[in-house]
């Protein structure tokens, strides 16, 4: 019998949006995401064997999921690519007019190559791949 230790999978993750259409676009366009499923209020882009989802921020069903403060990320997502796409992946996004927080950088300790930049609800998206 499986308990909560049991969860072996993240199936999808939902990004609550204060800019739905604009992160749609950059999911979709900037990114590159196939879309699964398209809704008015719920868009779902394949990413490996994962959905990322966008949804309206506000009152639902269940609850409401209150304001955030503008300039501040909710999540940190991380898209793991090989070690020689990370500079590519760097060229690609400022070549879009993507802001970038930090262009690619080893950290050793880590043992990642990083690039840092932000979507456009602010959250921290992190391009990385191991050495």
């Amino acid at each position: 019998m499986m308990s909560l230790g049991g969860i072996a999978n993240l199936d999808y993750m939902v990004i609550l949006c204060s800019k739905m259409q604009e992160t749609r676009t950059f999911y979709g366009d900037v990114m590159g995401f196939e879309i699964a499923e398209d809704q008015e209020n719920w868009v779902s882009f394949r990413v490996g064997s994962t959905l990322l989802t966008l949804r309206p921020r506000g009152p639902w069903s269940l609850c409401d999921d209150g304001p955030r403060p503008q300039g501040s990320a909710a999540v940190q997502l991380a898209f793991r690519v090989p070690l020689d796409a990370v500079d590519r992946c760097h060229e690609e996004l400022a070549g879009k007019g993507v802001a970038i927080l930090r262009e690619p950088t080893d950290l050793p300790k880590w043992r990642h190559r990083t690039l840092f930049f932000r979507d456009p609800e602010d959250n921290i998206i992190e391009i990385y791949a191991e050495f």
